[in-house]
């Protein structure tokens, strides 16, 4: 009777069968709706890439966080770099006796001007005569018209007011360039002039 009792309880195997048109082994009785589940091995490479990534995972996190190597510590690389920069005695000067002026040479003036089509017009319109941003061809300004006010706002942008910092994307000759592009439109006919903003100034200011 006990032997019955455990005959029972035991976990019967699933049985097989073979498609014999596609040599699929098949678990029987294991279909619903007309669908047959298979029970194919999978890939040898499938499982090999699998065991690889597993072993990688392992030699990650102990090179991570056992023996906490430089060259995976993301602070340390960034201190690492920046002092590198600040080692740079050419790279201090060049900061140091950078001057804001304005540019007058064709090639500045072209070069802000690719600048200006890619990054500003979508703004200030093509012929600078403003659309969500301000018009440059009138003698209104709004943050001051200095060659100082103007690349602090190319810079570090007026975000109430929607205008993206550029000193991620543009290097300090650039903003120089753009800027030199944008003076010469000042006193220019826009084909469709915002209304004045801001206060009237003299040019320069």
């Amino acid at each position: 009777m006990e032997n019955n009792e455990n005959n029972k309880h035991k976990i019967q195997k699933p049985k097989y069968e073979i498609d014999t048109l596609t040599n699929d082994r098949l678990l029987a009785d294991h279909e619903y709706d007309g669908i047959q589940e298979l029970d194919n091995d999978l890939p040898p490479w499938w499982k090999w890439l699998f065991y690889i990534t597993i072993v990688f995972g392992v030699i990650y996190m102990i090179r991570l966080w056992v023996f906490k190597s430089d060259d995976m510590n993301q602070n340390k690389e960034y201190e690492m770099e920046m002092a590198k920069v600040a080692s740079l005695p050419s790279q201090q000067a060049n900061a140091a006796s950078f001057e804001i002026i304005v540019l007058t040479d064709d090639a500045s003036i072209a070069s802000g001007k690719d600048i200006y089509d890619k990054n500003c017009a979508v703004c200030h319109t093509p012929d600078g005569g403003g659309l969500v941003g301000p018009n440059f061809a009138d003698d209104y300004w709004i943050h001051g018209n200095s060659m100082e006010d103007m690349f602090k706002i190319v810079r570090d942008g007026v975000l109430e007011k929607g205008m993206t910092p550029f000193k991620a994307q543009l290097s300090p000759t650039m903003h120089l360039e753009v800027l030199s592009y944008i003076i010469t439109m000042h006193g220019t006919s826009p084909a469709n002039p915002k209304a004045p903003e801001g206060e009237k100034m003299d040019w320069p200011h």
